[in-house]
């Protein structure tokens, strides 16, 4: 995990909650970190979500860990509506929970990152909020399909 360059909070919860990464992640993660745009094409359970998602936190907790963050939308993702539920609790609010209590741990400090998902027709949204900056989750049904870029 040290090679794809996540903060050590990052890494240390992956690698006690996996141990190690799927081939997705490691293909997708250093390709994220680099800024291009990413499509992973992988079977369903492949890790593909979290692999985005995690290179997008990371970021995320390595700018709050030097300065408070603005209150704005940084991150938004896009995924079909019945697969909002079990995206926002498996791929966001358990790595969330798990690496603010490592950096709570390390420096005595909180960086809040939290979701939000936001319904309507035809596009749900969550919105996960960093300090003061925000992830946004949108569940399209329409396109059933992933999505996630940094603005």
């Amino acid at each position: 995990m040290q090679s794809f360059r996540f903060h050590p909070a990052v890494t240390r919860w992956f690698e006690q909650t996996f141990g190690s990464p799927t081939e997705p992640q490691l293909r997708g993660w250093p390709a994220i970190q680099s800024g291009r745009h990413v499509l992973i094409s992988a079977p369903t359970g492949s890790g593909k979500t979290l692999a985005a998602f995690l290179a997008s936190l990371d970021v995320l907790f390595r700018e709050g860990a030097q300065a408070d963050l603005p209150d704005e939308t940084q991150i938004v993702y896009v995924s079909p509506l019945k697969a909002l539920s079990n995206d926002i609790r498996k791929n966001l609010q358990e790595p969330l929970v798990g690496i603010r209590a490592l950096l709570q741990q390390a420096n005595g400090r909180e960086i809040d990152v939290r979701a939000e998902v936001r319904t309507g027709v035809p596009v749900s949204a969550a919105h996960i909020r960093v300090g003061s900056a925000h992830v946004e989750h949108s569940a399209d049904a329409d396109y059933g399909r992933d999505s996630c870029c940094r603005r």
